[in-house]
């Protein structure tokens, strides 16, 4: 029997928010990524989207960060840029006020959830627990961050979720790399996961964009077990 042909994935319009159900329709990986210098930011993105990596979190831990998503989502309008570690409604607002198409948080929180609603920005939200998964849950969220992943239980916590959370699907993110992305990818209940082996810092320190690229094409070439 001939394998499926792969999805399409939907077309991308740089300047409308994007549910996060949708992501997974982008590739399996979203690569984590901590910019220190605003000037790394647009030919970072453009080597990720040669390397078929086109869904980028660039995470609020720089003091350039949020400059570097109003760069990305300005030039590399190929990209669907989204703000990670958002751990306050004015980072939320904040975030999609300089063109985030979606967030991330490490946690969460019922006043992310609502101020996302109210910017239109939508969230990703973390969690680690069933008690945080069924507080997100309830809150409308249906695909949810499990972070950090491999401290939290990894795939046998994962796999545990399954039971009580059938309606639910999951982006593993903390401890996952090339070398154990495949092992969360097959289980039903993840859709695609993060990670931040794609942009080592000295790749970026050093401009190292085909090393960038020749990253991304191999997160993008890993495919979720049918």
């Amino acid at each position: 029997m001939c394998p499926a042909a792969p999805r399409r994935a939907p077309p991308i319009t740089a300047t409308v928010p994007i549910d996060p159900l949708e992501l997974p329709e982008y590739g399996p990986v979203i690569p984590v990524i901590v910019i220190e210098r605003l000037e790394q930011a647009v030919p970072l993105a453009r080597a990720l989207v040669a390397g078929g990596v086109r869904v980028l979190e660039v995470t609020l831990r720089s003091p350039v960060a949020l400059a570097c998503i109003e760069a990305i989502a300005r030039a590399v309008p190929e990209a669907i840029v989204g703000a990670g570690t958002l751990r306050s409604a004015a980072d939320l607002r904040a975030a999609a006020a300089a063109g985030s198409r979606f967030g991330v948080s490490p946690g969460y929180r019922p006043e992310l959830s609502q101020a996302g609603r109210d910017a239109a920005l939508p969230l990703l939200p973390g969690v680690a627990t069933a008690s945080e998964v069924m507080a997100a849950s309830a809150d409308g969220h249906r695909l949810l961050k499990f972070f950090p992943a491999a401290a939290a239980g990894g795939v046998p916590m994962l796999r545990a979720f399954a039971g009580p959370f059938p309606d639910l699907a999951f982006c593993p993110t903390g401890g996952i790399d090339a070398g154990n992305a495949r092992q969360y990818l097959a289980l039903p209940n993840v859709k695609l996961c993060g990670g931040s082996w794609l942009t080592p810092p000295d790749a970026l320190a050093a401009g190292d964009w085909a090393r960038v690229t020749a990253l991304a094409r191999a997160a993008a070439a890993l495919r979720q077990a049918s």
